[in-house]
């Protein structure tokens, strides 16, 4: 099996740190928490960016309420649409609702490529990159392209993600890219009625964080508004900031903030 060889990243002008939101799998709720955590960083006094690699399958407008498509300037750079305090970019802002993007790896890096260093990003503290699932083509250009200042992977507490977590561990391991630690989503569940927490999925996230030796970043607790707010175009740190999931993500995003830090130097 060949290993993606590490290539010369090309920095991006006005942006100080690149983070990573990755998961082994689809279903986890990846996209939803890069939304929340990318609106709970601005919310922090941060200038933050937000751009959509899943390119097959763009849900981050929908989240944001977003939906005008970007202008282009004289120079032929991308305006990037603005939600929340977010600068933001997704393939889902250029095409039609619901079409389908049928493209091959070239084309993907392309598009990639074209969202890195052809977007007006401005000066930005971070940019928060929602890759999609798995380890292919868009993560192989991400990493060879960009100087990623670090990468967290999104996972369930099932004891069956270990191996999906171990794959995006080797990816970053094997690439360079600095690991900064697990996100376990979907933690625990409280009953609006009785209060009783359960473990619906699991509690995985420790032991995962111990077999590959990286910090647990943060446990975001199972909320039904999450979904609800993602469908409406609100994200949960905004419409619900004192709900449990909320002042999870923004622990997260305080220490995703140190984390960063830790990494550039």
């Amino acid at each position: 099996m060949n290993t993606p060889q590490v290539h010369e990243r090309k920095p991006i002008p006005g942006i100080t740190d690149l983070l990573a939101i990755s998961s082994g799998k689809g279903g986890v709720g990846k996209s939803t928490l890069s939304a929340n955590l990318a609106v709970a960083l601005a919310r922090q006094g941060l200038a933050v960016g937000l751009m959509d690699a899943d390119i097959y399958g763009p849900n981050i407008p929908g989240m944001l309420g977003l939906s005008e498509k970007p202008t282009v300037t004289q120079s032929g750079m991308l305006v990037p649409g603005q939600a929340h305090g977010l600068k933001v970019i997704s393939m889902g802002l250029l095409i039609e609702r619901g079409a389908p993007v049928i493209w091959r790896g070239p084309m993907l890096a392309k598009m990639i490529n074209q969202f890195l260093f052809q977007v007006e990003w401005g000066t930005l503290d971070v940019l928060v990159l929602d890759l999609p699932p798995g380890t292919g083509d868009v993560q192989i250009t991400l990493t060879q392209s960009a100087p990623l200042t670090g990468a967290a992977i999104v996972t369930t507490p099932s004891a069956l993600a270990i191996e999906d977590v171990r794959r995006g561990v080797g990816m970053f391991r094997q690439t360079q890219v600095p690991l900064l630690g697990i996100i376990e989503n979907m933690s625990v569940f409280t009953c609006p009625t009785c209060r009783h927490t359960s473990a619906l999925f699991g509690e995985g996230g420790e032991a995962l964080a111990r077999t590959f030796d990286t910090p647990l970043l943060g446990q975001i607790p199972l909320d039904p508004q999450l979904r609800l707010c993602a469908d409406t175009g609100m994200p949960l740190v905004v419409a619900a900031p004192q709900s449990p999931a909320s002042q999870a993500l923004v622990q997260l995003a305080q220490r995703l903030t140190t984390a960063l830090a830790g990494a550039r130097t």
